[in-house]
Formats: structure tokens, C-alpha cells, sequence
């Protein structure tokens, strides 16, 4: 038999923008639920070290920020469930449905804050070694890379962010970047030059992650002379772009071609009564302070759609 609960207002997603959002929405009095597939955090929960938030000059750890954040959102009266990912939705209507398990939640609307995840190189030997010494996250999995050398593929700011963070473990680094340059914010450009673990290939790609039973080497590739290198390595970081976590409103709402939800900056999206906010928004920049931002908006702007239905 399905549970059914009703609420005001369902977020999806505890990031810094569904966290945001809840806070906001706590403080209108609206009855509200945070349904999230892991613990409240999102990605900044697996990042080192943040600089750029504003009111920490000297920079905060990414789960001591999102802790704070999570601190609040529950003095607020925060009704957060854990662990809970949405199966499906039907959002069309003036009830909105969100399916998770045995479960169904319905709400006068939905703010949708489901965030990002990252990207696969989809290259042979990635899934093989995965939790093998390929990984997602340097903050999680650095401890085990103890002077080890290890590849890092994609220098954005993540990656590069990542592998200063990464320097107190490992041995050396070896950057492959896919573009003729490095995309990190120059300051993290600047510290990795300097650092002498830095090694870096630019303008090449990553093939093949190779070995037996854990990773041994990986293969690249030049672009501009398609020459191959093979790379011994003991581990492989992957920071090539996210992906949003949209499957579950796919045919619901409208989507961009790379399935982010397009939604201005009133996170409004195609569909009444439902909201997205945070990275999983159609978006030029896509950064804490960003997040906060439209979790802020979407909460204001789900109360006013709220306020506006029992006018009608």
C-alpha cells in the first residue's frame, strides 16, 4: 500500500540551494519537506576547501559550510528525510506527485534542487576499476593514494582544486586536459605551477584506464598529433563536468539538450508551481554563492505561487 503525505512545498535535493530554499520557506510558515538521495550537502560536502563564499576570509572546509547550513535550515523547523530518491514525478497538475519508493508526497508546488553529478569519461576500464582507483572525489578518496602517482583528468577548477588538496597524499600528479589550455580560475592555475607535483598534458585525451585487478596506467592521447602516451598510475581522478539530476521530471518539464532545467533567474520553470534552483538550473555560472541565490528566489517566488492559490 502507498503512503501518502501532503505538504506546501516539496524541495528536491539538500545543497546549499535546496538548504536555502528550505530556510526561506520555513520562515514564511510554509509546510515544507526536504527529500534528499544522500545525506544534506550535495557536492560541496566532498570539496576540501572553499575560499570563495563570503564571510570566511580564510576560507571553510565544504562539510563544516554545508553543516552550518544544515544547522539552520533544522532551527528553522526543517523536515528533512534522508536517503529518499525521487522515482518519478507528476508535476502537470495543480497537485504536484513526487514518487520515492513506497511512497508519495504531494504538494502545492516544488522547488527542484536536485543538483549535478559527474560526468564519465565513458572510456574502457573506468566502470572496471571503479572504486579501484578510479574515483569521483579527492576528498573522499585522497587518504588511500598515500605517496602513490595518480592522473587527473580535466583541469577546471574542480579538478585543479582537487589535486592541490590531493598533494598532501600523493606523490606526483599528472593533469590531462582536453582543451589547448587549463580552465581553472587562475589563482588555482597559478598554485599548481608552482607546486612541483604538478606535471600537466594539455590538449590531450584519456583512452583507457588499464590493469589487471586495480588501476596500473593510463593511456592518452595527443590531439593535435595523435600520439599515445601510456601513464603509470596507481589511481584516476575524474573531473570532466556533471550532469543534472533530471531524469525523474524528463518529459514533465522542459530540459535543455543537456538536460538542465531551463528556468530564468525567477526559477520559474515551464510548468506552474514548480521551481528549480542550484546547479541543476539552466545557468552561466554554477557556484555556491549561485545556489543560494536561487534558493532564496524559489522559496520566495513557490510562497507567492502558494499565496496566489487560495485567491483563486
Amino acid at each position: 500500500m502507498v503512503e501518502e503525505k501532503s505538504y506546501d512545498l516539496i524541495i528536491i535535493g539538500g545543497g546549499p540551494a535546496g538548504l536555502t530554499a528550505s530556510i526561506y520557506a520555513n520562515r514564511a510558515k510554509l509546510n515544507t519537506i526536504l527529500l534528499e538521495r544522500l545525506n544534506p550537502g550535495g557536492l560541496v560536502a566532498s570539496t576540501d576547501w572553499v575560499e570563495n563564499y563570503p564571510g570566511f576570509p580564510d576560507g571553510i572546509s565544504g562539510v563544516e559550510l554545508v553543516k552550518k547550513m544544515n544547522e539552520q535550515a533544522i532551527k528553522f523547523g526543517l523536515e528533512i528525510i534522508p536517503f529518499k530518491e525521487v522515482n518519478s514525478a507528476d508535476v502537470k497538475g495543480q497537485t504536484k506527485t513526487i514518487k520515492v519508493d513506497d511512497e508519495q508526497y504531494k504538494a502545492k508546488a516544488v522547488i527542484i534542487a536536485s543538483g549535478t553529478e559527474p560526468k564519465k569519461l565513458n572510456i574502457p576500464g573506468e566502470e572496471k576499476f571503479k572504486g579501484r582507483g578510479v574515483s569521483y572525489c579527492a576528498t573522499c578518496d585522497g587518504p588511500f593514494f598515500q605517496d602513490k602517482d595518480i592522473v587527473m583528468i580535466g583541469g577546471g577548477s574542480s579538478g585543479i582544486q582537487e589535486g592541490l588538496f590531493l598533494t598532501r597524499f600523493v606523490k606526483s600528479i599528472i593533469v590531462v586536459e582536453f582543451m589547448p589550455h587549463l580552465n581553472a580560475e587562475k589563482i588555482l592555475q597559478d598554485r599548481a605551477h608552482k607546486d612541483t607535483k604538478f606535471k600537466f598534458f594539455i590538449n590531450h585525451m584519456a583512452t583507457s584506464i588499464n590493469g589487471e585487478t586495480q588501476v596500473e596506467s593510463v593511456t592518452i592521447k595527443s590531439r593535435e598529433t595523435n600520439e599515445e602516451k601510456i601513464i603509470p598510475a596507481a589511481g584516476v581522478f575524474v573531473y570532466v563536468g556533471w550532469d543534472p539530476k533530471t531524469d525523474f521530471v524528463k518529459g514533465q518539464i522542459e530540459l535543455d539538450k543537456w538536460g538542465y532545467v531551463v528556468a530564468g533567474e525567477d526559477t520559474k520553470t515551464s510548468v506552474p508551481g514548480v521551481f528549480a534552483a542550484g546547479d541543476v538550473r539552466q545557468k552561466t555560472l554554477r557556484q555556491i554563492t549561485t545556489a543560494v541565490s536561487d534558493g532564496s528566489v524559489a522559496a520566495f517566488m513557490a510562497e507567492k505561487y502558494i499565496e496566489e492559490l487560495k485567491t483563486d
